[in-house]
């Protein structure tokens, strides 16, 4: 819809599909952000729980069918999506993952925020370090940051899933994108990286686990993950007491909501209003957890 139409009807009805995601700071984002810009938001949870095809498929019909200008799509069906969309933007279409469907005369339009929004956190530590990149985990989120790292031309990197032929997949994808070698463990991964990011959901409470051991991590490595609750994981607490510097998911869940609101409406959001909302979202968490 056009900015004209939008600001005619002031209503925004977004979403987010996938599980768990009882603990997403997506409504908030989005809602605070549709308020700022005089808009009616409401950002609905869609938490279903081992979707089939077939499942995926009546969602995303209801999605088309019920007035949403477009949902977010996270774990664990950014893959699975792809083929029941009617279009792909060009960067999901090459990756083959989806985080934004956006409904546009009457047509699912898939495309990956997760990519752009990344792009934009991270490329103020790879201007002050080397440019050898350990990504672990391949999946939909792995997938995306590995795109980002190849399009701010990180020329050494190296991917690690758990699956190997997952990871090898992901390879073939970034071989005109700059290319990636598959390591055959974390430690080969990270074996002289200067930065290390975390593309899996291991940390995600209540997930209390690291997918890295912490005698690898040291002070000549930057650490990034792409969970955010809790803000401060397993990994980066293990990775701030060894002297590295640590980005949380925090600016990853800002930029890529950032970026499909405006997919969504035509509008540019204020980012400070969403970085509000998020951090109000996770201390009110914080003090809860504290109370229990």
């Amino acid at each position: 819809m056009s900015k004209r139409g939008y600001a005619a009807s002031k209503k925004l009805l977004t979403g987010l599909i996938g599980a768990p995601i009882a603990h997403s700071a997506s409504p908030a984002m989005h809602e605070a952000a549709a308020e700022a810009l005089g808009l009616r938001g409401h950002y609905q949870l869609i938490e279903v729980a081992g979707a089939d095809a077939a499942g995926l498929a009546m969602m995303l019909e209801g999605v088309r069918r019920l007035g949403f200008a477009g949902v977010n799509v996270t774990f664990p069906y950014k893959e699975a999506v792809v083929p029941l969309l009617d279009e792909l933007a060009p960067a999901a279409a090459t990756m083959a993952a989806v985080n934004t469907v956006v409904v546009k005369d009457g047509r699912l339009i898939g495309h990956n925020t997760d990519t752009t929004g990344f792009a934009r956190a991270v490329a103020p530590l790879l201007a002050s370090s080397g440019n050898a990149v350990a990504v672990i985990g391949t999946g939909g989120v792995g997938k995306a940051i590995a795109f980002a790292l190849a399009s701010l031309k990180v020329t050494d990197l190296r991917i690690f899933d758990s699956e190997p032929a997952r990871a090898e997949k992901l390879a073939t994808l970034l071989a005109r994108h700059g290319g990636a070698r598959v390591a055959g463990s974390v430690e080969d991964a990270l074996d002289g990286a200067t930065g290390l990011v975390n593309g899996t959901p291991v940390g995600m409470l209540p997930n209390r686990d690291t997918p890295v051991p912490t005698v690898l991590l040291g002070a000549d490595l930057w650490v990034a993950d792409a969970v955010y609750s809790p803000l401060i994981t397993p990994l980066l607490a293990a990775a701030r007491e060894k002297g590295a510097r640590i980005m949380t998911g925090r600016e990853l869940a800002i930029y890529q909501a950032a970026d499909a609101f405006e997919l969504f409406t035509g509008l540019a959001p204020s980012t400070e209003v969403m970085g509000e909302a998020f951090d109000a979202v996770m201390a009110a968490r914080s003090a809860a957890y504290q109370a229990a």
